[in-house]
Order: structure tokens, then sequence, then C-alpha cells
């Protein structure tokens, strides 16, 4: 039942991004066959298996190399669509902002004369309230006294030249809303986000001297905003304490791994600490799957030009470690950037852990060093159907015979998995975020946690991580400077393959599947 919840779950994704594919006509189409194609080998592969077909090993990787192929075809097949389209629609842009400039009666040769009017004429309502109501102001600029207190308000000449930014070709304000230390400047967007917001930011840093960072993002009604705040409410890099703690927190978590690998091997290390040589090789696997998640972000955080902090790793008995909280100290530009730092990390732990699983599997015989009660196999939809179509007869036995690759690998997928539960700052919620929006990522957040202190009643693991996560990481990353522009379909393919793994990772197999399976 449940590995055909997960098949029906991820048919209706499908169906409902063809839906929204579709009005982008062959582009659209395009890009979601990508997703097709991305998640086509792994439906295939569960609905067979549902059904009591088993494909061999060699089967699953050629169906695995094909989709790979295709994908990569029709990527160079969407680039090639996509530039004709860029073109053509540049050419509307620009005939859409000309016929404004005629209806708006802009004089001359550019919108530069109307921008200078806006921004004068908002110099006499220079004192709007933060709840979004006008009040008109007189001649004197000291009769509307903000009413917080000095210095907490942006000041009227920042105003002003904020105000002198914008303009009919990029964004044409019609209301100014102070917010903070900076102000809501709300109108019509003119241009594409990306040109738009780096136009403006260009012209702000050139007027106030760098001091004040831009943000395009929609209002509670869709609407694109432009918000101005000081550069003095970037995030701040770690302090010496924060890095001190991150050190003691990298060193337990060895000490947890070595522990936890102490306990699958069939021995507690706090009262037999003489056999931590025995303990360290599996410990280093579960290590290096840690590390190499972390150098996945690392990697991908200087392509792209972002600084992230150290990582905090996060001790846990039961499996070592449930992975690292990593902050980005920067500002991002837009939410692509963000969706490609998140997947970084886990593609990379994943992709390691996911070998070693196949290479342990391949490398199990009987007599092998470890021996795992079979009812273990029943804990993972994809390790348990993985390990059916590799060892075969061998989970019809009470103990099955295995490689220590296959609990490093193991393990592995499972802190990959929880890092990609959909929830606030975690890997997965900042993949919500980036290909949904906030909204959505906000509402994942509470489903998430909810399933998990449900999932409690079976596993105290799932209350301990929910615990974690509704303390240190609810919360949703910061908006990038274009927050209105949505990563491209073959990102949103990608998280929704992420996430589909994740869930196949983590959900059980039914005892009457499992039987009817021949796992246990």
């Amino acid at each position: 039942m449940v590995t055909l919840l997960i098949f029906v779950a991820a048919i209706a994704l499908l169906v409902w991004g063809l839906v929204r594919a579709r009005p982008y006509g062959k582009i659209g189409i395009f890009a979601w066959l990508q997703s097709v194609v991305l998640m086509g080998p792994w439906l295939l592969f569960f609905g067979l298996f549902t059904l009591g077909i088993y494909l061999n090993l060699a089967g699953v990787l050629l169906l695995v190399v094909v989709s790979a192929g295709t994908y990569i075809y029709l990527g160079r097949r969407l680039r090639a669509m996509g530039q004709d389209e860029l073109a053509a629609q540049k050419l509307k842009n620009f005939i859409a902002v000309s016929a404004s400039d005629q209806s708006e009666g802009t004089p001359g040769k550019d919108s530069e004369d109307l921008a200078q009017t806006v921004a004068t004429q908002s110099t006499l309502n220079a004192a709007t309230q933060a709840d979004g109501h006008s009040e008109a102001t007189t001649g004197d600029q000291a009769a509307a006294e903000p009413s917080e207190p000095e210095g907490s308000r942006l000041a009227a000449e920042d105003q002003v030249a904020l105000e002198g930014i914008f303009g009919v070709d990029t964004f044409f304000r019609t209301e100014t809303v102070p917010y903070d230390q900076g102000a809501i400047f709300k109108g019509n967007l003119r241009a594409e986000p990306d040109e738009a917001i780096a136009q403006l930011t260009t012209l702000a840093d050139e007027r106030l001297e760098g001091r004040f960072r831009l943000f395009l993002i929609p209002n509670p009604q869709g609407k694109p905003v432009v918000v101005a705040l000081p550069k003095t409410a970037d995030p701040k890099p770690l302090t010496p304490f924060q890095k001190g703690a991150a050190v003691v927190l990298a060193i337990a978590t060895i000490l947890t791994c070595l522990e936890a690998s102490g306990i699958l091997m069939g021995f507690d290390l706090l009262t037999t600490p003489d056999k931590w040589s025995q303990a360290l090789p599996f410990a280093l696997g579960t290590v290096a799957i840690l590390v190499t998640h972390e150098m996945g972000h690392w990697v991908m955080a200087q392509r792209r030009d972002v600084k992230l902090s150290w990582p905090f790793f996060l001790p846990t008995w039961d499996i070592g470690a449930f992975g690292a909280l990593t902050r980005i100290e920067s500002i991002l530009p837009n939410r692509s950037v963000l969706f490609d730092v998140a997947i970084a990390g886990p593609a990379a732990g994943g992709i390691l852990s996911f070998a070693l699983l196949i290479l342990g599997l391949v490398l199990s015989h009987p007599g092998s060093e470890f021996q795992l009660p079979v009812e273990f196999f029943q804990g993972s939809v994809l390790v348990g159907s993985l390990a059916k179509i590799v060892l075969g007869d061998a989970l019809t036995q009470p103990l099955v015979d295995i490689h220590p690759f296959v609990l490093t690998g193991w393990l592995g997928l499972i802190i990959t998995a929880l890092n990609l539960l959909p929830a606030g700052q975690l890997d997965g919620g900042r993949i919500v975020q980036s290909i949904y929006g906030r909204k959505t990522a906000g509402r994942a957040t509470a489903i998430t946690l909810v399933i998990l202190v449900i999932a409690s009643l079976a596993n105290p693991l799932a209350l301990y991580w929910a615990v974690l996560i509704l303390f240190l990481q609810r919360q949703q990353e910061r908006p990038a400077t274009n927050e209105l522009t949505e990563p491209d379909d073959a990102r949103a393919a990608l998280g929704l393959l992420a996430l589909f793994l994740t869930l196949a990772t983590l959900l059980p197999l039914t005892p009457s599947l499992a039987g009817r399976l021949g796992i246990g």
C-alpha cells in the first residue's frame, strides 16, 4: 500500500506539472518531459516492484543511463528553443515599453525625465505609514514626525535618492511605504525581473554610495514591490564563540558516529572503549558521507559566489549524526541560486551513499562480515526493493549476510533523506522555497512537523528531529534580491526527484507487501 501511494503521488505530481507546463507551449512541454524522463525509471521500477516483477541490477542501471542521456538531449533542445523564445520576448517587451511610454505621454528621447518627475512629486508625500495607509503632509517635512525612535527610520534625503532611481523602463513607482530603516516601493514592473533589479541596484549604489540593498519581491497580493534595506541588516559572519561551538559539535559527532558504529557491530563503546578500533572504519564511512555532503554545498557555493558558514554538525546516538546546519551568509541574487546550493549537498552525499549501498549489496555473500535480521529490510521501500533485486532469495532467511558497505550506504541515505525533508532551512525546505515560493514552503514546514510528531509514536528518532527543526531550523531562508523569477523546470524536476527518493528512503514496506515480495 505504501509503495502504491508513493507511485500514485508521483503520477499526480507529473500530471500537475503538465497542467502548469501547457500554458508555456512547446518549451513548457519539453521541460515537463525532462521531469518525466528523470522520474520515469523510478516510477517503472517501483510500479513493477509493486506487481512483484523485479528488474535485475543491470536493468536498473540501463534505465538510469538511458534516462540521463535523454535528459541531456532534451536539455540541449530546450536551450536551443529558449534562445529563440528569449529573442522574441525581448522584442515583445521593447514594443510594449515603447507603447507604454507613448500612452504615459513621456517627452523626449527616453524615460529619465518622467522618472525624475516621479521622484520630485514623491517628496511631497514623504510621511507614509508602515501599515500601508498614506497621510497627506504639508510642505513642512517636520509636520510628519515618525513614531519610531530617532535613527530607526529612513532619512528623508535617502528616501528622495531612492525614489529617484525608478523609471518607466524598470519599475514605475506609485507609492512609498516607510519600513524599518528602509522603505517599500509599490508600483508596476516594466522590465524582466533580473534586468530591473540589476539596473535599480546599480543606480542605488551610485546615488547612495552602496549603503542600501534592494529586493524585488511579491507582496501578499502577488504584485511586485521593491524593498530597500540598509546593508547593515545583511547576514553577519560567525563569531569566534560560534566557530568554537561548531568545532565542539564536529568532535561530538565523530564520537557519536563511533558509538553508533559500535552498537551496529554488537558492542557498546561506553562500556568497552578498548574496541574503538573495530568501530573506526565504519564510523569513518559515515563521516566521509557527512563531509561529502558539506563539500557539495561548499563547491556549489564557490561556483555561485555564495558565502556559507561553518557547518554545525548534529550528533545523535542512534545513527551517528543528523547531518549539519549551515547558514547562508550572503544575500542571494535569485531563487535558482538558492536551489543550486541546497541541492548540491544532498546530491553529493546521496550519490556516494547510493553507490556504497549498491556496491555493498553486490559484494554481499553467505559468510559476509555482518548479519542483519531480515526485518531491517522492511524499514525502507528503496533499500528493501534494491536488496530484493540484488540478494534475491537470501531475504527469505531470518538473518541476511551483508557487506559493511550496505550499512554505511544505508545510514548515508537516511541522513540525506532527513535533510531533504521539506521544512524550514533544511536542504529540502530550501528546495521547496526556491521552486514553489515562501507561502508553500511555510505550509510544507508545518505539515512536515505534524508528520514527524505522528511518526514519533513508532520511532522516537522522529520526535528528536522534529524538536531540532522546531527550535533551530523552522524559519525560512532570507529572500533573494529577485524573488519573482522562479527556477526553470529542469531544477523543479530535480527537486521533485529528490523529494520522491526521500519518501522512498524513509517510508517502510508494510508487512503484507513485504511478505508478498518475499522480504522476511
